[in-house]
């Protein structure tokens, strides 16, 4: 029996039924995803992102009105308004001074390749650990994650259009080339718009949608297409500091290792898929989580049908062979 609008006039929307909606797609691939012929027939594409964002979190001392309160050592912290937090700032401070370089040093001296995801803010306040990124290229990608580590949900459309504007100058400064890749990381509805309008990124990774990279259109006033790499929030050491998240590196290894292992079997029945892990230099930093995610890069250096990448790459080899025009 079909039902109209009119039969529950006390619950009735306008979105009811759709299954594309206001930017959302609750279908996506369906039951038959694209195959998505990474290079090498490989069955598996792995990204490791390291987020760099310290020296770009809410501090007095950057302008801003309270403290940070997010991923940190202190689960459940709140902001402290108007006031500073000594004990946030510190351990913010732990990520670029030391957590950085054991990771630099872990990922590099195992030939990884990775994608920083960086906050403009935080690469102006350290350019040693831009060098480093520089020469850790081309294995090394470095994308944008705003120009500050902030919440736009309620940011005013010019301000964020101006932040994105400077993280890219702040690229071409301290970098020497501009991102091809944004991660706001908490966008609100309009920044893959904004995105899309500054003109000059592959991709953006503001999603949790998929297990590949997808197709956007309209995006920016236009009907070109936009490609979307999702991240990850579950594959990612912010777990260390929420509630009932991973206690110590053996337990982020093994978490990391079952998602491997399963992508893997689907991907050698036939469907492979891409798996990204998330790392924070004030938390995977810390060397005993560190020592999880060594073990966890050195078995996955054991599986020759996985493709180490950065973001960039998949970006490169969507646009070549999965872009909507060749399809």
């Amino acid at each position: 029996m079909k039902h109209t609008m009119t039969s529950y006039p006390l619950s009735s929307h306008p979105n009811d039924g759709n299954s594309q909606y206001g930017g959302r797609d609750l279908v996506g691939y369906g039951k038959s995803p694209v195959n998505p012929k990474w290079p090498n027939g490989a069955k598996l594409a792995l990204n490791f992102v390291l987020n760099y964002e310290e020296g770009g979190e809410n501090c007095l001392l950057h302008g801003d009105n309270e403290s940070e309160k997010l991923l940190s050592e202190i689960v459940g912290a709140g902001a402290y308004t108007d006031q500073r937090n000594a004990n946030m700032e510190s351990l913010y401070d732990y990520g670029s001074r030391a957590g950085f370089w054991r990771l630099n040093r872990l990922l590099t001296s195992k030939e990884i390749p990775c994608t920083v995801f960086a906050v403009g803010m935080a690469l102006e306040r350290n350019p040693e650990a831009c060098q480093a990124m520089v020469e850790a290229r081309p294995k090394w990608e470095i994308a944008s994650h705003g120009y500050r580590w902030w919440d736009y949900q309620n940011v005013d459309e010019d301000v964020e259009k101006e932040h994105i504007a400077r993280t890219v100058d702040i690229h071409e400064k301290m970098i020497g080339t501009r991102p091809v890749g944004m991660y706001q990381g908490k966008p609100n509805v309009n920044t893959r718009k904004l995105v899309v309008e500054e003109g000059g990124f592959l991709y953006d990774s503001d999603s949790y949608a998929d297990d590949l990279p997808y197709w956007t259109f309209g995006q920016g006033g236009d009907s070109k297409p936009h490609l979307v790499i999702p991240y990850t929030l579950s594959e990612n050491d912010m777990r260390f500091a929420i509630p009932n998240g991973f206690s110590h590196g053996g337990e982020f290894f093994k978490f990391l290792k079952d998602s491997l292992d399963f992508l893997l079997e689907e991907g050698r029945a036939g469907a492979p898929k891409m798996m990204s892990v998330g790392l924070h230099c004030r938390l995977a930093g810390r060397p005993g989580r560190a020592a999880g995610i060594a073990e966890f890069l050195d078995y996955v250096k054991s599986k020759e049908d996985v493709w180490i990448c950065t973001r960039e790459e998949i970006a490169h080899h969507w646009h070549e062979h999965h872009h909507p025009t060749k399809e």
